[in-house]
Parts: structure tokens; C-alpha cells; sequence
């Protein structure tokens, strides 16, 4: 029996038709410290029957593990679900705790074709480019992206963690269906310059980490002693010493908000980003990560609630007064190039 409540929205002017809310995978196999099979398996049972079509992973988690982990989930279920993956961060094989971002053409095909054989599929739904490599020209990147689609190897093209202005040239390359980056309550940087772009040329919005990497269910009182040694939000700013003690205290308006709907912290930080789709003008399908059937429960009621005018003006001061930079090195993100 299915209880499908999540309803379906087009990714973008040129993307698929996608659940109002997907799931990140990433913590099934990589992340956020040991997890169980099982129980992840379940959790993306839950999820598709509540409607949930998108499914995001990406080559780096656990070294391509995620993929694999995914793999029967997707076969069992191929023609319902949207399968989104990313290239960019390469693993050295004599160092697997290093990243190296590429973004040339004999990476880019290699990586599909390492994906396609680790998800066991013909083509791939939405294929993103994971982080940019500063030292090649986006259009050459989107380039070769663009040769994927027409081999059919790759259905639609997402960016993540972008400026405005590399949208703007990636898109006329080719049509990009989303940008993916980090948005929530405590994380808006997107919105000045990068949204009103996805806006101007008909681009979805994929929100990673909506839900604060979990600090904004109210999870932690002292994260930076509540999480496990191979939790790498361990050294992340927002979760660390006195900007965690901070953080912590910016709930209580969420907590207000929440008891008025009967609703959970998490479920209004969510809805918050739900109608950021209302208040910008575009489509936004944030993908709240978890390894639990019932967290995908109560994230997927998010998709119902709908917050008063009132309720937005007392959540709008938090993202100013978050403590700390949501990465150690800002570098790699949109933000940390925006000009």
C-alpha cells in the first residue's frame, strides 16, 4: 500500500518532473559515521512510498560506495524514480582521504562511465557538476556534459555550488536544469545573487543540507560532543565551541513556530525552504538526508505546512546570526567566489 503525499514539480524549465522533495543518500555510506544497511534500505523504501522521486549521491561518497549502495534500490524501482549523481571530486588512490577537484574532459567521461557501471544503468537522470575547478573554462566543462546528453548517457545537467555569472555562461552552453547548493535558515547566500539568476533562466533549485546538516532540528546541545569521531561535521565551524553554543540559541524562534502548527523544529525549517519557491519565483526541491524511515516521515509533512507571514518575519533575522562559515574553506563554494 503507498501513501503518497508529496506532490510532483518540474525541475527547472528543462529538468524532470521531480518529487517538491527528494533524499540525499549520503549519509547511507559516507559522512556522518557508521550506518546500517538495513535500515537505510528501508528508509528509501519509505521514501518512494511517500512519494519522494529524487534520490541524490554523488561519486565521492565513500569513494563511489554510495553509488553501489543505491544500485538494487534504483534497479527494482528504475522507472520511478529520478537519479541524480555529480563528478568533480577525484580520490587519489595513494591518499583516499583527499579530494582533488577536476573538471576536465578525460575525468568528466571516465567518472560517467564509472557511475553508470557503479549505479548499473544505462543513463543517468541528472548528472551535476560537483564542485568547480577554477582553472577550466565552465564552457568547456558544460561542453563535454553537453556531449553526455546527446550520447545518452546523461538525460539533464545540474552545477552545484556555482556563482550567478558561471550559471549564466554554463547555461548558454547548454540548458541546465538545476543548481544545487546549500540553503536553509542558517544558509542564504545563494539568495542574492545566484537565485535571481536560476530565476532569469528557468533553473530549478536543489537545496542541499536544509535542514542545517541537523542542527536545525534541534538535535545537538553541545554538538561538537554529541557527534561520533568519523562525523565530519566534527570540523565544520557552525558545530564547534562557542559558535555551536550560539547556533544552538538561534532556535527558540523556530521552536515557537513549531509548537504553534504542532509541528516539529525540523519540519518548519524545511517548510521554510519549501516556500522560498513562493517567495522567489522558481522551483525549489531541497533533499534533507537522513538514514531513518520515520525521519523521511516527518520531513516529508514539511511539504504540507504552510507558515503565516508572521512566522516568516520572526525565522528572517536567524541566517545573520549564525556563528561560523558553513565550511572551513569557503573557497569551494559559490559564496566564497561571488563577486
Amino acid at each position: 500500500m503507498t501513501d503518497r503525499t508529496i506532490p510532483a514539480v518540474r525541475l527547472g524549465e528543462t529538468g524532470p518532473e521531480s518529487s517538491v522533495q527528494g533524499l540525499g543518500c549520503m549519509g547511507m555510506s559516507f559522512g556522518y559515521g557508521p550506518a546500517d544497511a538495513e535500515q537505510s534500505r528501508a528508509t528509501l523504501e519509505r521514501a518512494l512510498d511517500l512519494g519522494v522521486t529524487l534520490y541524490d549521491t554523488a561519486d565521492a561518497y565513500g569513494a563511489g560506495d554510495n553509488e553501489r549502495f543505491l544500485a538494487p534500490f534504483f534497479k527494482a524501482h528504475r522507472d520511478e524514480v529520478v537519479i541524480a549523481t555529480k563528478f568533480a571530486l577525484s580520490i587519489p588512490p595513494d591518499d583516499p582521504g583527499r579530494r582533488i577537484i577536476r573538471n576536465d574532459a578525460p575525468y568528466i567521461r571516465q567518472a560517467v562511465e564509472d557511475s553508470l557501471e557503479r549505479l548499473h544503468v544505462d543513463v543517468i537522470d541528472l548528472y551535476y557538476m560537483h564542485r568547480r575547478d577554477v582553472n577550466v573554462p565552465i564552457e568547456e566543462t558544460v561542453g563535454v556534459m553537453a556531449d553526455l546528453v546527446r550520447e545518452g548517457k546523461v538525460k539533464h545537467l545540474g552545477l552545484s555550488e556555482v556563482t550567478a555569472g558561471e550559471l549564466r555562461a554554463a547555461h548558454a552552453v547548454h540548458p541546465v536544469a538545476a543548481v544545487q547548493s546549500e540553503w536553509s535558515l542558517f544558509s542564504r547566500d545563494i539568495e542574492a545573487q545566484v537565485v535571481p539568476a536560476a530565476r532569469e533562466l528557468g533553473v530549478g533549485l536543489v537545496p542541499y543540507s536544509p535542514l542545517g546538516r541537523g542542527f536545525l532540528t534541534g538535535a545537538f546541545t553541545d554538538a561538537s560532543k554529541e557527534l561520533t569521531d568519523g562525523d565530519f561535521r566534527r570540523s565544520q565551524p557552525r558545530f564547534t565551541g562557542d559558535n555551536a553554543t550560539a547556533n544552538a540559541a538561534l532556535l527558540e524562534p523556530v521552536r515557537q513556530v513549531a509548537e504553534a502548527h504542532g509541528a516539529t523544529l525540523g519540519q518548519v525549517a524545511l517548510a521554510w525552504v519549501h516556500q522560498r519557491a513562493a517567495v522567489h519565483g522558481l522551483a525549489v526541491v531541497p533533499i534533507p538526508g537522513t538514514r531513518k524511515a520515520d525521519r523521511v516521515t516527518e520531513n516529508a509533512g514539511a511539504a504540507h505546512l504552510v507558515l503565516t507571514e508572521e512566522e516568516l518575519a520572526l525565522l528572517e533575522p536567524i541566517a545573520a546570526r549564525v556563528a561560523g562559515d558553513r565550511y572551513a574553506d569557503m573557497t569551494f563554494t559559490s559564496a566564497g567566489r561571488e563577486q
